[in-house]
């Protein structure tokens, strides 16, 4: 069954719908209250993460399209949570009038890794050698010239976190991955040897204006990013780069809104590993330690405003996640009273109705105030180790 409840009765000039009720959602309409605009989510349930903190909400599954066309109604405009969507379903609510942040088009060739590389490769961006797996001949298998085990597998659509994601060790993994999956959706990638991996969030606004929040260092754990560190330890020249690098994607596809990029950084210089066209984990450290975070700059977009500047407020920052813990240690809420003992520590809790292992239940944020990068990254470190004796970090094995 759908319906749908609002704190809303009529169209707003400002108002942003936001298809989606999770914690990026979340961030979003908290931003919005900052600056009293009105928000309203699309989501299948009222306990989701977002309807507390939104103006209103349309109680309906987000790939229900008659939901949707009930939000837009109400809305300046519709901004995704992410991009994992059905592009062509939402093509008659654009020619019905319906104003999408960014544009259907722009999207288009970023829901999709195996289309964001074809991009990339038609903009001679660099990224890492790449075949679609259908490429191959499960009968006569046989690597590309100069190819070699390990490879690494990517889904198409859908992977996060570590999901849709394959080591290929040998043949046989290589043979019961094209006989597992649809290798049309599929890509193999040669392995990347990297010193670091990188992001950066960069935003456009409707005037063209391009602003970018510092590039940062990300850390995984388990293929899930565990902690970040702002600004990132690399030199001018790559720090340039993967601006430029951000900035002709943004004007190829005259792009508004928040845009976000993985990098991979080592011998093989600066590699694009993923886009990802919305809010993203490695820049929620903006919220606290930046004078306009990524979500304020979603929201002043969407709703039409120019996008302000962005400075840090302080020399650095460190973000770590906190993940769902097993049953047996999960006494979150005493860990969390641990963590309020920590005094400069920002912490977000995303008020999710079930804390299962490995989920993203709240972040926090630590800034730096060393201006030396050396004695600011021993700093991160040494709270980082403080942070995770209080929050382990847990994530369970992906079958």
């Amino acid at each position: 069954m759908r319906n749908f409840a609002f704190s809303i009765n009529k169209k707003s000039n400002q108002t942003i719908g936001v298809v989606g009720g999770g914690q990026l959602a979340r961030m979003l309409a908290q931003a919005a209250n900052k600056r009293d605009i009105e928000l309203i989510v699309q989501t299948g349930s009222r306990t989701d993460s977002a309807v507390s903190e939104a103006s209103g909400f349309v109680h309906s599954d987000i790939e229900d399209l008659n939901g949707t066309k009930e939000l837009a109604s109400k809305c300046k405009c519709l901004t995704f949570e992410n991009e994992w969507i059905d592009i062509d379903s939402f093509l008659d609510l654009e020619l019905q009038g319906t104003s999408f942040i960014p544009s259907l088009k722009a999207m288009t060739p970023l829901v999709d890794k195996i289309s964001q590389r074809k991009l990339l490769n038609n903009l001679n961006i660099p990224c890492p050698d790449w075949v679609i797996a259908s490429s191959f001949k499960i009968n006569d298998l046989e690597l590309p010239t100069g190819w070699r085990f390990p490879l690494m597998a990517k889904s198409g659509q859908g992977g996060y976190d570590g999901k849709g994601t394959k080591v290929i060790n040998d043949f046989k993994d290589l043979k019961d991955l094209l006989i597992a999956c649809n290798p049309k959706n599929w890509l193999l990638e040669r392995w990347v040897d990297y010193k670091k991996e990188l992001a950066l969030v960069i935003s456009r606004d409707m005037e063209g204006k391009i602003n970018s929040f510092p590039l940062t260092e990300t850390y995984q754990y388990k293929q899930v990013c565990n902690w970040v560190l702002s600004p990132a330890d690399v030199s001018h020249q790559v720090e340039n780069m993967a601006f430029n690098v951000g900035a002709s994607l943004l004007r190829e596809l005259d792009y508004v809104g928040v845009l976000a990029i993985e990098f991979f950084f080592g011998v093989d210089g600066l590699l694009v590993n993923e886009i990802a066209p919305r809010t993203h984990n490695s820049a929620h450290f903006t919220i606290d330690v930046c004078t306009s975070s990524q979500f304020d700059q979603q929201v002043c977009i969407a709703a039409g405003l120019s996008a302000p500047q962005i400075e840090l407020k302080v020399p650095g920052a460190l973000m770590i996640n906190l993940l769902g813990l097993p049953s047996e240690m999960n006494d979150s809420r005493e860990r969390l009273q641990e963590l309020t003992k920590i005094n400069t520590a920002k912490i977000h809790w995303y008020a999710k109705d079930v804390e299962t292992p490995g989920r993203k239940l709240g972040h926090l944020t630590l800034p730096l105030h060393e201006t030396d990068k050396t004695l600011r990254r021993a700093k991160a470190l040494d709270q980082l180790r403080k942070i995770r004796s209080i929050w382990p970090i847990y994530v369970p094995e992906i079958d």
